[in-house]
């Protein structure tokens, strides 16, 4: 599923680029690199790109700028490479797309671990999501599957990112069951699973705030202590879903 997968390597330092190429390209990678957001762009609409690793500290545009709009406007991974590396710094990009955040200095072999694994989730999530299902429709929303966009009611269409489109599918997928953090956790990220792992909580507390969702008491997504997260309301699965809802 990996063989020739295409992996950009934005970052500013050149020695970084060097080092990643190389690593990467030795183990059967097709790499291109990339010192900045423009030249990323120019590669993104002229080429299939896999993932994205991606430095925050770049000439021009910051990389947490770049991380929304590749996961917002191109769907594709992303894993965070910075020397920014505390809690905070963390807990954004994973908000805002990132699959992955791993801190600068890093070691080769754990980047490729984690490299392997996005790519592997990023596969297995699509050929697993049901080919005849265009929408999922619940409440007053319908999270559609080609656009990877909310729609509502009133008319609003939100743009997902990556990881939110595929958390949120997960659960409208096992709805009514509920689905365990450790899987979600499992399918997410690029590691196993992590009970301190905060990001799927993260992630949830953002879909709710997407959907109108109170966090105090929310009626769409439902937290089940020691179970996991379930959909509390009917989920229609759609075929030849037109654009409004009824």
């Amino acid at each position: 599923m990996n063989a020739n997968a295409h992996i950009l390597v934005v970052d500013g330092d050149r020695h970084t680029r060097g080092q990643l190429n190389d690593c990467l390209q030795s183990h059967g990678y097709r790499v291109t690199t990339v010192n900045d957001g423009s030249r990323m762009r120019q590669v993104l609409d002229r080429k299939h790109v896999d993932l994205v690793l991606l430095d925050v500290q770049l000439p021009g545009e910051d990389g947490l700028t770049l991380c929304r709009d590749v996961s917002q406007r191109n769907g594709i991974p992303v894993m965070i490479c910075s020397k920014l590396a505390d809690d905070i710094d963390r807990i954004i990009g994973l908000e805002i797309g990132a699959h992955d955040y791993i801190p600068k200095p890093f070691n080769p072999r754990e980047l490729l671990s984690r490299a392997k694994a996005i790519l592997r989730r990023t596969f297995v999530s699509s050929i697993n999501m049901p080919r005849q299902v265009e929408a999922y429709r619940f409440d007053r929303w319908q999270l559609r599957v080609l656009e990877r966009e909310l729609w509502h009611a009133d008319g609003t269409r939100i743009a997902t990112t990556d990881a939110e489109f595929r958390l949120l599918a997960e659960l409208l997928e096992g709805s009514p069951q509920p689905v365990s953090r450790s899987r979600l956790v499992e399918r997410l990220r690029s590691r196993e699973f992590d009970p301190n792992d905060r990001s799927v909580d993260v992630r949830i507390s953002r879909l709710r705030q997407i959907l109108r969702d109170p966090a105090r008491a929310p009626r769409i997504i439902k937290t089940l202590h020691g179970r996991g997260y379930a959909i509390a309301v009917a989920v229609e699965r759609v075929t030849g879903a037109g654009p409004n809802i009824q």
